[in-house]
């Protein structure tokens, strides 16, 4: 599932994709779903997690595994079970490989904050410092930092002014594409309103005489710059969106 990504290591020989319904591969939705049982440890499915309630899977075969307890497939729920427990007893069965090594990758899915990046940017910084963070920032989402509703620049500007005084040395990727994308694929309307040896240069400043630095790097794509994958989700997203509310 999405929040998920990066904590199994891509390069695994086992790994074969962040399975998110209808948006991935065909080759990663059919061995999920020809799986004999998925175990999922703290999922939450909602709009933007399920691609608007597309996933092709049974309940019947699944473990879900929450804070405090476990359900599984359509019934029986065990309550008071803690998910460090259950996770732990299943760790013992399991054989340990402490050769992987990964990449931590954090992005915020269940509740579609957007600007949510820039704060966390800079707590990660702070809690990790002997580790260098780089963060991909959207345009959009740098310029709602804070309040999905309300275009403020101030908790941006507060954001990166701490990062200055406590000398974080962050890599920031601000993606700027004019707009919106992904809110456009799922609700067009009006939002706000170089090249690639540029982008290699940047790197190569940032990671040699800049390296002690916060390093903000501007990279400016077209507006319609996006994937079909994003297209499709879009296309899911809003036609959940446009549904009347379930009564139940």
């Amino acid at each position: 599932m999405p929040s998920a990504k990066g904590l199994v290591a891509e390069h695994h020989p086992q790994y074969i994709e962040t399975y998110w319904g209808v948006v991935n591969t065909t080759f990663c939705a059919e061995i999920v779903k020809s799986a004999d049982a998925y175990l999922f440890a703290g999922p939450i499915f909602n709009d933007c997690s399920s691609v608007g309630y597309s996933l092709l899977l049974k309940k019947a075969k699944s473990i879900i595994v929450q804070p405090d307890r476990v359900v599984i497939g359509n019934g029986p729920a065990f309550g008071c079970v803690l998910m460090k427990d259950f996770l732990s007893a299943l760790a013992k069965r399991l054989k340990h490989n402490n050769t992987a090594l990964y990449i931590r990758y954090e992005f915020q899915m269940q509740y579609g904050s957007i600007g949510w990046s820039v704060g966390a940017t800079l707590g990660y910084a702070q809690a990790a410092q002997n580790k260098r963070l780089i963060s991909c920032i959207s345009d959009g989402s740098f310029r709602i930092n804070g309040l999905n509703y309300c275009n403020d620049h101030r908790v941006t500007a507060q954001d990166m002014s701490t990062m200055l005084r406590c000398g974080q040395n962050t890599i920031i990727f601000l993606i700027n594409n004019g707009g919106y994308s992904a809110e456009i694929q799922i609700h067009d309307g009006s939002y706000n309103v170089r090249c690639e040896e540029e982008l290699i240069e940047a790197i190569g400043t940032a990671t040699s005489e800049k390296k002690d630095c916060l390093c903000f790097v501007e990279v400016i794509l077209h507006k319609h710059n996006t994937s079909k994958e994003l297209l499709e989700f879009g296309r899911r997203i809003a036609a959940a969106n446009s549904q009347p509310p379930n009564p139940h």
